[in-house]
Formats: C-alpha cells, structure tokens, sequence
C-alpha cells in the first residue's frame, strides 16, 4: 500500500471513527426504556454511508462487479484499517425480497479452527501444555497416539485420513444433509484406513485433526471447548456474536444460503454442520465479528511472540510432497510464501481463513504490515461457479487497496 493510499483510508477511517463515536454519546434504551449497560452497549453492525469516492467506493464496485459476475445472491463485507472502518456493505437478498444486512448471521466453518489454534497457543503461553506432547495422554485410544502431538493435530501433519474426501462420505452427507454426526463417527471414518504418512513427515488437510484436537483441549483443560473457546478467544477479541450451536440452529437475523450441489437450487442453510469440525466449535458470526477476528487473530494479539511465531509456522514450511498414498491434490507443498500455520492460511504477507461449504462462502484477510483487515461473506445464486467465492472477493479488495501485497492462492 503506498504512503498515499493508505493516508486516505486513515482519514476515511477517521471520520468514521468520529461519527460512531458521536453515535455512543446518544444514551441506548432497552426493550423497557431502560438504558443499558456498558457491556450491552456496542455498535451495531449496520452499513456505512454510501460512499462518494475515495477506497470506500473502490471496494464496494468491485463487491458489486462480482455480485454480478459469479452470479451471487448476496455479498456482505466489511474493511478496516486501524481497527477503525473504511466500509461495511450488504448487497443483494437473504431470501427472495429480503434485502441482506450486515448483522445477519451466518456460518464461519474452519474460522472457528483459527480460534481453535488460537486457543492451544494460549494454553502453551500460559504453561498449561506443550505443543510437542503426545496425544495419548488424554487420548489413549487414539491410533498412533504415541507418535502424533498436540502440535500435528493443530498444523494438520498427522497423517490421518480426512473423512470429508473418504469414499462414500459426500454421498452420505447429500444424502442425509440434516443427520446430526457424533465426533466418535466422524474420526472413526478416518482411522479405520490406513493414515497417508508418517506423523509429522508430511501435510495435508485432514477435519480429523481437528475434531481430535478439540477432544484434546477439553481433556486438557476439563472445560467444554465451547466454553474454553468463548473464554480464550471470544470474550477476549469481543466477538459478541459468534457462537457455537449443537443443533443446525442459527440465530436470527439469518443470511439464508442455497446451492445446487444436489442437483437442484435449494435452500441449504440449516442443513447439519455437525460434520465440519469438533463439536463446541460449530460457529455462527456477523460481518463486524468476521472483520474483527481478521484482526485479532491475524495480529496474535492474544498470544506471545514466541506463540505468534508457532501461529505463522509451526514447522510446516517445507512440508507437502507426493506420496503414493497421498496425492499431490493433497498433499500440497508448504512453501515459506504459502503454508498452513496453527489452524491459519499463511498467503504471501497475508494471514487467512476462507470457508466454504452448504452455498455459504466466507472469508478473513489480514495484512500485519498495513493493519488492513478484510471479512467478506457469499451465498450462491442459481449460476454461481464452484469456488470460494468470498476468498476470490477479498483477493480483489487486497490488489486494490494494498497492491504491493497481494493474496496468493494456496495449492
């Protein structure tokens, strides 16, 4: 980002800062005509002010130019540098004359896995583990236990199977997309075949890993991962409204998703994301949490130094080679450029998550050097293409915004 394009953020970013902040003074009365109080006082996700030029108007074309181009039924997306807003924007509908919003709801996937590594860093910060422990200790049935650490369950290098890819698996979740899967099926999919390679010689995604690694931290800890994850991660950042659920519930305002994944455009939203990740950590957010966990999680404020560094590389530059049970499709190379840190996406100078599953696409960018942070969030229209869009979108606001830096694929 030259000198000159980030000044004006800053000054766009200030003005907005100052319009909120007049926003505050006004006193917020409850549902009885009661003031709040100053833990219930927070702004609201809404959208900003249409902008008249300038960075803000930038990233809301190119939004629209890609509503229209992926045929996407709706874009939410919000920027920030500083901490401080540069635009939130809502385009399109939720569901057919339903205008999308801002504070609507939707599901973050493996966003809630950055958490996940967030929350095991923290746990080394404070001396409660270590990250090269072996699992066994509190998972004693687990195969290879003695051999896989904490450390491999969260930069994904255990060798284990991801179930996702497992033959039968996708049919099975098409075919049953409300079943309500256990932690104990999920892993047992995955351990009943033969892992991929030796633990900690080699990379590749598996959702195995972390459902295990969240058995693990519960173990660890004796607290239930939901809990640990709003007492580490969440109420920390203040992220008010992400939270887990243990039914496809989620709350309203709700941005409804559709897909044609089973041949026909349907509306998926409350399909069951049991599947996705350990149980206590099946989230839903709004755009404001999604910006704001860019943030957080991408500065490791929450961690040491020494734990940042493990955030960014926990040994995995240098991981990702062909095997002949492992396809290169796979097992893809970790290259100090593009690399899986502790439940994060290194891309280039950027740290990333971007879900994508059941017509819900979403992604968060941050760019430490700039303190620029991007969370963008898709829902597919009859003619969406396969992909993450949100990711694609974020890309396209980094190239305008920071084209010194722009945000790699991985793989």
């Amino acid at each position: 980002m030259t000198p000159t394009r980030k000044s004006a953020l800053l000054r766009l970013a200030a003005v907005t800062a100052v319009t909120a902040l007049l926003a505050l003074t006004v006193p917020v009365a409850g549902a009885g005509g009661a003031a709040l109080d100053d833990g219930a006082r927070h702004r609201p996700c809404v959208a900003s002010a249409p902008p008249e030029g300038g960075p803000a108007l930038d990233v809301l074309r190119i939004a629209e130019q890609a509503k229209a181009e992926l045929d996407l039924e709706s874009v939410i997306l919000r920027v920030t540098v500083d901490g401080h807003e540069v635009v939130t924007s809502a385009l399109g509908e939720s569901m057919t004359g339903v205008p999308a919003e801002p504070a609507m709801h939707f599901r973050n996937g493996n966003i809630a896995i950055s958490y996940l590594g967030t929350a095991l860093l923290r746990l080394v910060d404070q001396g409660v583990v270590g990250l090269d422990e072996p699992v066994a200790r509190w998972l004693p049935d687990l195969r290879d236990g003695e051999r896989i650490t904490l450390r491999m369950l969260g930069d994904s290098t255990t060798g284990l199977v991801d179930y996702v890819t497992s033959p039968g698996f996708g049919e099975g979740l098409y075919a049953d997309p409300f079943r309500q899967w256990t932690a104990e099926e999920l892993v047992a999919v995955s351990t009943h075949q033969d892992p991929w390679y030796d633990p900690g010689t080699n990379w590749s995604y598996s959702h195995a890993n972390f459902v295990l690694l969240g058995a693990a931290v519960e173990k660890i800890t004796g607290t239930r991962l939901d809990v640990l994850l709003q007492r580490e991660v969440l109420d920390p950042l203040g992220l008010r409204e992400t939270r887990n659920s243990f039914t496809p519930d989620i709350p309203t305002p709700v941005l409804h998703a559709f897909t044609a994944e089973r041949g026909t455009y349907e509306e998926s939203s409350f399909w069951n994301p049991s599947w996705t990740t350990a149980p206590g950590a099946v989230e839903t957010t709004d755009i404001c949490d999604l910006e704001r966990s860019a943030g957080g999680i991408g500065s490791g404020e929450l961690l040491s130094p020494a734990a940042y560094r493990e955030l960014l590389n926990p040994g995995t530059v240098g991981l990702g080679h062909q095997t002949e049970k492992c396809p290169a499709t796979v097992c893809l190379p970790n290259t100090e450029a593009t690399h899986y840190g502790m439940g994060v996406v290194v891309l280039g100078d950027w740290i990333a998550q971007h879900p994508l599953f059941y017509g819900y696409s979403a992604a968060q960018a941050y760019l430490p050097c700039e303190h620029l942070a991007i969370a963008v969030s898709t829902t597919k229209g009859r003619g969406t293409p396969d992909g993450h869009t949100a990711h694609l979108i974020s890309q396209r606001i980094a190239a305008a915004l920071a084209p010194d830096h722009p945000i790699p694929d991985f793989g």
